[in-house]
This record gives structure tokens, sequence and C-alpha cells, in this order.
């Protein structure tokens, strides 16, 4: 037995030699895995980062054109709003003002103020009287060179005509305004 202990003890000695010099080259390849790595990691790092940096770019770009897009469409519909409401607020400023001249307009009327249509149609009466008046003015003026060429001979007394001519201007200088005061009243009403 102390041959096959020997024996078993010389198996295991070399299977330990042999168990030590595998392990031994085993770490010797994961070393030497780990400087390939590594140098490979410093050959390709700086590609790989330069194509890390270009997606990033890319997606840079894209974020920024998505971005853009929305604040357009915001701008847009922000616009289209405010142009709703500057639209309705004029509308009801319109109206505020319609009301508030409506009742200017009906106090005025109460107190006696003439409105602007009133003062229109008496400007219009002034100048349709102005008119009448300045045709009967060139009528008269045509009409008193023959009158005196008629009245030449006839002899009349100096002191009787010029009282009669002061005399007959007053009644037409009262009858114009009274004329005119009357269209003026019935225009009023």
């Amino acid at each position: 037995m102390v041959k096959k202990l020997q024996k078993i003890s010389n198996d295991k000695s070399k299977s330990d030699a042999h168990l030590s010099s595998a392990v031994k080259d085993s770490a010797q390849q994961i070393w030497l895995a780990g400087l390939g790595a590594f140098s490979k990691a410093q050959e390709e790092g700086g590609k790989v980062f330069e194509a890390l940096v270009k997606e990033g770019l890319t997606i840079q770009r894209k974020t920024q054109a998505a971005a853009e897009e929305k604040i357009t469409e915001a701008t847009s519909h922000v616009t289209t709003i405010a142009s709703d409401i500057g639209t309705r607020a004029a509308g009801q400023w319109d109206r505020l003002e319609n009301i508030f001249e409506e009742r200017v307009a009906k106090a005025l009327g109460k107190l006696g103020v003439p409105s602007v249509h009133d003062i229109e149609a008496l400007n219009a009466r002034i100048d349709a009287l102005t008119q009448v008046i300045g045709k009967s003015a060139s009528a008269k003026t045509t009409a008193k060179p023959a009158a005196k060429a008629d009245a030449k001979p006839a002899a009349k007394p100096a002191g009787k005509s010029a009282p009669a001519k002061k005399a007959a201007a007053k009644p037409r200088a009262a009858a114009t305004p009274k004329a005119a005061a009357a269209p003026d009243a019935s225009s009023a009403t």
C-alpha cells in the first residue's frame, strides 16, 4: 500500500504542479487579454468618442427643429387668439361708444340743445333763404331803373317820397326774420 500511496502522492504532486502551471498560464493569458483590450480601447476610443459626438449633434439638431416647430405653432395659435380677442374688444368698444353717444344725445335733447342734424337743417334753410333774397334783390335792382325812368316825368313832392320808402323798407325787414323764424320752428318739431 505504501507503494500505492507513494504513487498517488507522486501523481498528486505532478497534478499539483500541473494545476499550478495551468493557473499561471491562465493568469498570464488573462493579463495579456486585458493589455490587448486596453490597447484596443486606446486606439478605438477616439473613434468611438467622435462617433458619439456626431450622434449627439444629430440628436440636438432634431430636438431644436422640433422645439422651433412647437414654438411656431404656439406663436401662431396665440396670435390667432389675440386677434380674435382684439376683434371682440373692438366690437364691444363700438357698442359702448354708440350707447354713450345715444345717451348724451338724449340728455342734450332734453336740455334743448340742437343736434347736428338740426343745425344742418337750419344751415340748409339759411342757404335757401339767402338764394331767394339774392334773386329778389337782383329783381329789384333791375326793376328800379325802369321805375325811375317812368317816375321822372311825373312830378312828386320831395319830402313825401323819402319817408314812404323808409316805411316800406321797415316792414320788409321785419317780415324777413318772421318768415325765417316760422320755418325754423316747423323744422324743430
